[in-house]
């Protein structure tokens, strides 16, 4: 089969796709899936250097999130509540391939009102940031959120997330194209360009002197969003994409009665798996009732340039989720006429 798989550890861009990539075999509790769309990842980089935490054994394919169909020729495990043809959202290495194996446990039903391309993006962002802002942050209606990176991929969930939630928001990034993409798509209060000398100013100006409540982070800049946190606020750390990990001046975290915490939703089906239904139920509720929808960044990828698309991330061009199509369906060319 066709997969964009890594045989040597190298950088993405000197990856081709495979065309007798060998197929998945499904073990006892497994289930086949005929992958449609998949979401692209950072990790990915990573992975294919040899630099991620996880690493297959070579070769493998590359990919992680995944929108498709329980193939034809798929076990049906005992017990198993889906069927040959079910459209399903998940979560599995080697997603970028035309079919990739995984728990049937592990995947969901992807909603009737959502594309494959919708579908190939949620498993990782949005558990990710409504957990951050909901389960950590705890956050209220009517409080101050500020997002940094907030066209990124986390970052535009949070920003509509929180709006949803009936929060204000100031969303922050790094050039004026994505602050309008913040607004335009994830539908911002306020915008803030973070390059900005004193930009902490403008924030406090915003909240009328009060400062922001809660603090989402997946750059690793909690440390200069503490200037212009309020009193009581939270701040969530959701990754460092920006390289370094901070050290972080604990006096203020004492002066202004604040709290910082982390997000690691990988973590739940370890530590806590009975978190993971609930935030699932409260995300399909918000998505199936349009107050919220997945962002796809305006180009697609295939799997012949997806090397293309792992370096649009890799650079920061891409804004929302970017995706790469396995293969088409009429039903997404249904859509796309809507």
């Amino acid at each position: 089969m066709r997969a964009f798989a890594v045989k040597e550890l190298v950088h993405p861009s000197k990856i081709t796709v495979s065309n007798d990539f060998p197929e998945p075999e499904a073990g006892p509790n497994d289930v086949i899936v005929d992958v449609y769309s998949a979401g692209l990842n950072y990790f990915d980089i990573l992975q294919s250097q040899g630099k991620y935490q996880h690493q297959p054994p070579m070769p493998f394919a590359l990919g992680s999130e995944f929108a498709g169909r329980i193939s034809q020729k798929s076990p049906i495990p005992k017990g198993c509540t889906f069927k040959r043809g079910d459209r399903v959202f998940g979560y599995a290495q080697g997603a970028y391939a035309e079919r990739v194996k995984c728990p049937w446990t592990t995947v969901m039903s992807l909603p009737n009102n959502m594309s494959y391309d919708d579908g190939a993006g949620l498993t990782i962002t949005w558990p990710t940031s409504y957990e951050a802002l909901v389960g950590r942050a705890e956050l209220k209606a009517g409080e101050w959120v500020l997002v940094t990176a907030a066209a990124g991929g986390v970052g535009l969930v949070a920003v509509q997330l929180a709006k949803a939630l009936g929060a204000h928001v100031i969303a922050a990034a790094s050039t004026d194209s994505k602050l309008d993409i913040c607004k335009r798509f994830g539908g911002a209060d306020y915008t803030i360009n973070y390059t900005k000398k004193d930009w902490q100013k403008e924030v406090t100006k915003i909240t009328k002197g009060k400062g922001v409540d809660v603090i989402f982070d997946p750059v690793g800049m909690i440390r200069d969003c503490l200037k212009c946190i309020a009193w009581k606020g939270r701040a969530v750390v959701v990754g460092f994409a920006g390289g370094p990990i901070e050290n972080l001046p604990m006096n203020l975290v004492l002066l202004k009665n604040i709290a910082v915490t982390g997000i690691h939703w990988g973590a739940y089906g370890k530590n806590e798996p009975q978190r993971i239904p609930v935030v699932w139920k409260e995300l399909l509720g918000l998505l199936a009732s349009g107050k919220v929808k997945p962002i796809a960044y305006s180009e697609t990828y295939t799997l012949e340039n997806l090397a293309n698309g792992l370096r649009a991330l890799e650079d920061r061009k891409t804004y929302g989720k970017a995706i790469v199509r396995v293969r088409q369906d009429d039903s997404d060319r249904a859509r796309a006429k809507l």
